[in-house]
């Protein structure tokens, strides 16, 4: 259970950081 949620939350890190570098190169 504890490796499911670790891997969702890592996901929504990489979105956060990608919308973050998209944000900043505009």
């Amino acid at each position: 259970m504890g490796t499911t949620y670790n891997l969702s939350f890592a996901l929504i890190v990489v979105l956060f950081i990608l919308l973050i570098i998209v944000g900043t190169r505009r």
